[in-house]
């Protein structure tokens, strides 16, 4: 997950509203969004190299989202999947506190990320380059590939959209949040972060949709993704999937949460 936006408990009718849009090298295999088999309480789409995920959310309620730290100089070739931790806290039963606070002795084992996790009642976020884990409060935020709410272009740009989408009373149905992540805005070149990538790269990932138009394509945005968590129960993801030279495929699931209480 390489941009992602959440309104918790920000909406009167909404406890959760997550947008996010996936980028990855095309090469990387990818199973859309599902039911798991092996975890069948699990709805998420599946890294089938590494068998985690990015984003995924269960039956019970419960809800994670990951996103890299883009260092290119910090990655390790034997660093353990990041994707891991996202089904680890989807399989628990633990607090979004808690997960967050046992990462903070072993975040060394993998390279860089972001990670947001929840509940209807309860998020945590977690940054392991600062080893910072804090609850979070009734807001809107914004993460991309730094730390929650570091103002690159894109994210200031996404959030302002997001938060009049999550403001709109009754909330838009997802066609506008897809129209929202599909957004190829760029920024002025003293504008975007120096991450080490040089400024071709910056210029690439500069915009919330990356289009890759090379022949062949290497690297883009592969899905789009649009997460609700109704406060009376009802939980709704949509996932909007991109291939090279292909329509976009639209894949919908809901379920009814236990009732609280």
């Amino acid at each position: 997950m390489c941009v992602l936006f959440l309104g918790f408990e920000a909406h009167p009718d909404h406890d959760v509203v997550l947008a996010a849009n996936r980028d990855e090298f095309h090469a990387r295999p990818t199973r859309e969004m599902h039911f798991w088999e092996d975890h069948p309480e699990i709805l998420a789409g599946r890294d089938l190299q590494s068998g985690g995920t990015w984003l995924g959310v269960t039956r019970s309620g419960r809800f994670a989202a990951i996103t890299n730290f883009r260092d290119p100089a910090a990655q390790r070739g034997d660093a353990k999947s990041r994707g891991a931790l996202v089904v680890e806290y989807l399989l628990g039963s633990g607090s979004p506190r808690e997960f967050t606070e046992s990462l903070r002795p072993r975040a060394g084992a993998y390279n860089g990320f972001n990670l947001i996790v929840g509940t209807r009642s309860e998020a945590a976020y977690f940054a392991s380059l600062t080893r910072e884990s804090r609850v979070l409060t009734p807001g809107v935020y914004g993460l991309s590939n730094h730390l929650l709410d570091t103002p690159w272009p894109k994210l200031v740009q996404g959030k302002g959209a997001f938060t009049k989408l999550v403001e709109s009373r009754p909330l838009p149905e997802p066609g506008a949040f897809f129209q929202m992540l599909r957004s190829d805005q760029g920024a002025p070149d003293a504008e975007l972060p120096d991450t080490g990538v040089g400024l071709e790269m910056e210029r690439m990932l500069a915009p919330l949709f990356i289009d890759d138009t090379r022949t062949p394509p290497i690297y883009g945005t592969r899905s789009s993704s649009v997460v609700t968590f109704s406060r009376t129960g009802e939980v709704r993801f949509f996932e909007r999937g991109f291939s090279p030279g292909m329509e976009p495929r639209l894949v919908e699931k809901s379920f009814r949460l236990p009732r609280q209480g």
